[in-house]
């Protein structure tokens, strides 16, 4: 078993190559005994478990997978607890979703913060993740299965299940907090959560909300967001067409790979280029012109078999796209949602988040909620918008999850 990178830039987007194969079956579960604050599961970084203790779980999966997890909850606690449930991003994340680069953990400071408003909380390695690193299988089996997002939600319906039956949680109490791909997750469960056979969630909170198809959202990973950076970057005087003085500039502070990518589009030398400034009017209209050019670059009219594209995650995409999005599946779910995103989020724009509670509104779910942060893209930090850095979610996002698990305990 080794630590591997293959798809750890992109882990907690959508793009992602993601987890797992079929069969609801009962979790079985074996609990450890207590361990200290600071115990193994967690990121030596972070040293806010004090007052918090933690048992090493371990649930089982089916399809040959028992998985290692933590529940948490206050020491002092008495009695049955509330708990949330905190379901990934895509890619073979660990229970703490371990960012790239060394950047710390999605998870490990939302569950400290949920600790100390008195709830349990359960985060779980995926399938075919073996350890914190995240340190995955060598079996193709479990870490490269068919029909890959509905294996996932299986999985997760088997965390919940074993929550409910914890002697320390109340199985009416459990919240689902779901990250990107989690967030198509928890509005799947909650949306049907007999189909899944599990207790109706007492609420949802989502984290870069997936509010649109698949289809859209990967177009726009991959060819949208370019002309969304042309729009924003380059064109200064907001014509919506660049001259190669607007060009040129752009191109400045733009690491070289992605320097490359819009010279050879935008500029001969000094001049536009001549291929691409197809009405020869010594401008390019960025969606006319250059979309047309990087439509083609980019093959995206070929996806889902766009060429690059890891054969796995267009399997994944497939599957995906088989079940409804949040925006579909979270408005059959009458109890409280709360939805956070980032205004610099190109992975699961903000406008994503919005079209989901708007249509939560329209069921007439009257306890829902939407922030939408400036300056903050996928992992809920704040950071460049077009060379977002990975980051553990900003202080203010912890304090808006914490506050609303406070206000519905």
């Amino acid at each position: 078993m080794t630590a591997t990178k293959s798809h750890r830039k992109l882990t907690i987007g959508i793009t992602t190559a993601a987890i797992l194969a079929a069969g609801v079956g009962v979790a079985n579960a074996d609990v450890s005994p207590s361990a200290p604050a600071g115990a193994v599961a967690g990121s030596s970084r972070h040293s806010g478990w004090a007052g918090i203790t933690r048992e090493q779980v371990q649930i089982d999966f089916g399809k040959g997978w028992v998985t290692k997890a933590e529940l948490t909850y206050p020491s002092n606690a008495r009695g049955r607890l509330p708990v949330v449930v905190f379901l990934h991003g895509s890619g073979h994340n660990d229970m703490n979703q371990t960012l790239p680069e060394g950047k710390g953990s999605t998870f490990v400071p939302l569950a400290q913060a949920a600790g100390r408003e008195g709830f349990a909380t359960l985060r779980f390695n995926k399938r075919g993740v073996t350890d914190i690193g995240p340190v995955e299988s060598t079996d193709p089996a479990q870490l490269l299965p068919e029909n890959p997002y509905r294996q996932i939600q299986l999985d997760a319906a088997s965390v919940i299940r074993f929550a409910a039956r914890s002697p320390r949680i109340d199985p009416s109490k459990i919240y689902l907090l779901g990250h990107s791909e989690g967030t198509n997750v928890a509005a799947n469960l909650a949306g049907d959560p007999k189909k899944y056979g599990i207790p109706k969630p007492a609420g949802v909170v989502e984290m870069g909300v997936v509010g649109k198809p698949i289809e859209d959202l990967l177009t726009f990973q991959i060819y949208g967001r370019l002309l969304l950076q042309l729009h924003d970057e380059f064109d200064v005087d907001g014509d919506g067409r660049l001259t190669a003085t607007e060009a040129t500039d752009g191109l400045v502070g733009l690491p070289k790979a992605e320097a490359d990518q819009f010279r050879s589009v935008l500029l001969d030398g000094r001049k536009v280029s001549a291929a691409t400034d197809r009405d020869h009017d010594g401008r390019i209209a960025i969606d006319a012109e250059a979309g047309a050019v990087l439509r083609e670059t980019t093959h995206i009219d070929d996806y889902p078999n766009v060429p690059g594209l890891d054969p796995y995650v267009v399997s994944y995409a497939k599957d995906f796209a088989r079940f409804p999005t949040v925006t579909q599946a979270l408005p059959k779910f009458r109890g409280p949602t709360l939805m956070l995103n980032g205004e610099n989020d190109l992975q699961t724009p903000a406008r994503a988040a919005i079209a989901a509670d708007a249509a939560v509104a329209a069921a007439g779910n009257k306890d829902h909620k939407l922030v939408i942060y400036p300056g903050m893209a996928h992992t809920m930090n704040i950071t460049p918008k077009f060379h977002p850095v990975f980051g553990e979610p900003d202080k203010q996002v912890i304090t808006e999850i914490q506050g609303w698990l406070k206000s519905h305990r």
